[in-house]
């Protein structure tokens, strides 16, 4: 699959259309296969026993997969999820990122599926894997 978005215009696409959230995530690298993310894993990201919640795992997965598909469609910002499945595997690690590693399984004119591993940095135990699939609005014109 060719790239059509870089790192860089993914990133400047994550600020412009979510700058409120823009800074919780870094892209690692766009890939052959999809992208590699980071979660700055902060306080709000914490559940008590200081585990990371499953809601910062799942946008860290959903943010994953909206990129990789972009990087491949272009700025289509009105892509959404239209399914997802997450299972959460081990607790993460205390104090360190979390990294994603996103997959595009299938990319179509109206469906894209794709698959998520996320460790914690600095170690190889996947912590959660999740399954997702987007709707891509038709082209215009």
């Amino acid at each position: 699959m060719k790239i059509l978005m870089t790192h860089a215009d993914l990133e400047e696409f994550m600020i412009t259309h979510f700058p409120q959230v823009a800074g919780d995530f870094g892209i690692e690298e766009v890939t052959a296969e999809g992208i590699d993310m980071r979660l700055h894993v902060g306080d709000h990201n914490l559940r008590p026993g200081g585990t990371v919640s499953g809601p910062s795992m799942f946008s860290l997965a959903d943010v994953s997969i909206y990129l990789a598909i972009l990087s491949r469609i272009g700025p289509q910002a009105l892509a959404v999820t239209t399914n997802c499945s997450i299972d959460f595997m081990r607790k993460p690690a205390a104090g360190v990122d979390l990294i994603a590693h996103a997959r595009l399984l299938k990319l179509g004119r109206a469906l894209a599926v794709g698959d998520v591993l996320i460790r914690s940095e600095g170690s190889d135990a996947i912590v959660a894997r999740a399954t997702l699939t987007y709707s891509i609005p038709p082209k215009a014109g």
